[in-house]
């Protein structure tokens, strides 16, 4: 069925919808005019839901599983059936105790060393489409879809030993689940995340290896093994979250230097400020706003919040907040302090972000040793994903042949 076209929002305090284009266009400004006129939005879309915008209130949510429950964290119409502790993808939507057990099976894979592994995987995938992109010959290139969100697809395909080539079904699925939430429905059930994850977990139950995938179906909780259910939620956020987030970033960041030559020449010409480039992207274009359900009725920021109510985590308004960060609204290439929430904040921070950041670092490396200057063909024609992840979707750059 076709993308439903969302109503118009008629004030952005008191009927946001962060899943309008306008939203995703504008994402910035709205945010910065909202922590200064309206710090604590509302909106009745959604069957009720909240947006607070300055650091210490994301955080105080973030850190307070008491009155916010992980259950469900991605907005929509409906509220999720799946019972907490678990949820439908563990650990991101799993509450205590039961969050640690779900997060502690993954450590292993994304530990430094481990993520040390997979740096050349990366790379290579980095220099083959620069290639097919030097090769193409073509003056204008849309590298959001040429470069960005191809490095993530196969990387995390690699890591759970899934076709590369299906990465085209991974974006669709990210579409339907992220992009549109509720918006569109699928007829088929073979088209869905959930049938394309049964079928290959079942496959793999017969041949299994060494790869993510294998470990958690051979992974138990105190001799029992984990839960089909538990094994496909988990897959599934791994697709989701470990694409969507990093081919997000790295296109927020390369859209920023297309404008911004100078800093192109101090990434180049200065190798040490590279690191703290990196974390700066990630403060300044933070690309996830995570969300909560009301387990228990609260206050925050005056505002009376009640059990049932979505409450967006809007970890890029926490990132410009100027009561947290020093000229909070400015791109500092070389900013020395910055403890930024790109990853999240509390026992839910990104268990990925050690992959992330080796992919954004590498990407960023092979591009700019290729092209170390381009600008966009058409900044009117750069467009922007809707919902929860927000990063170019569309990007033209005109490069130097």
């Amino acid at each position: 069925m076709p993308d439903v076209p969302r109503p118009p929002v008629k004030d952005w305090a008191t009927d946001f919808d962060h899943t309008h284009p306008d939203y995703a266009a504008n994402a910035p400004a709205i945010l910065a005019e909202l922590r200064e006129t309206c710090p604590v939005a509302h909106t009745d879309r959604f069957g009720g839901a909240w947006l607070p915008t300055r650091h210490d209130d994301v955080a105080r949510i973030a850190k307070d599983h008491e009155h916010f429950s992980s259950q469900g964290i991605i907005i929509t119409d409906w509220r999720p059936e799946e019972p907490a502790p678990m949820g439908y993808a563990p650990p991101i939507t799993s509450d205590p105790p039961f969050h640690a057990i779900a997060r502690r099976f993954l450590l292993e894979f994304f530990s430094p060393k481990a993520i040390d592994g997979w740096e050349e995987t990366a790379r290579t995938t980095c220099r083959e489409l620069i290639a097919q992109i030097k090769e193409s010959g073509e003056e204008v290139v849309d590298v959001a879809t040429a470069y960005a969100q191809h490095i993530p697809v196969r990387v995390i395909a690699d890591m759970l030993d899934l076709p590369r080539e299906d990465g085209d079904k991974f974006r669709v699925f990210i579409h339907r689940i992220l992009e549109e939430p509720g918006q569109n429905t699928v007829d088929d059930w073979g088209e869905t995340l959930d049938f394309y994850l049964q079928e290959k977990i079942a496959e793999r139950r017969e041949n299994l290896g060494d790869d993510l995938m294998s470990y958690l179906i051979k992974a138990d909780i105190e001799g029992m093994a984990l839960l089909d259910e538990h094994v496909r939620g988990t897959i599934a956020l791994l697709i989701i979250a470990g694409i969507d987030t990093t081919w997000s970033a790295l296109g927020s960041s390369l859209w920023h230097l297309a404008q911004n030559p100078d800093h192109r020449r101090r990434w180049t010409e200065d190798p040490a400020v590279q690191p703290f480039a990196i974390e700066e992207f990630l403060r300044f274009y933070a690309p996830v706003t995570m969300a909560r359900l009301v387990a228990k009725d609260v206050e925050i920021g005056g505002c009376p919040m009640h059990v049932g109510d979505w409450t967006l985590l809007s970890f890029p308004a926490a990132n410009r907040d100027p009561d947290a960060f020093e000229r909070a609204d400015e791109f500092i290439i070389d900013r020395q302090r910055n403890r930024h929430s790109a990853f999240g904040l509390g026992i839910h921070r990104c268990i990925g972000s050690n992959l992330a950041r080796m992919e954004l670092r590498v990407a960023l490396e092979e591009w700019m040793a290729a092209f170390p200057d381009f600008e966009l063909a058409d900044p009117d024609a750069v467009t922007w994903s809707t919902g929860q992840v927000r990063g170019p979707r569309r990007m033209p750059f005109r490069l130097p042949h």
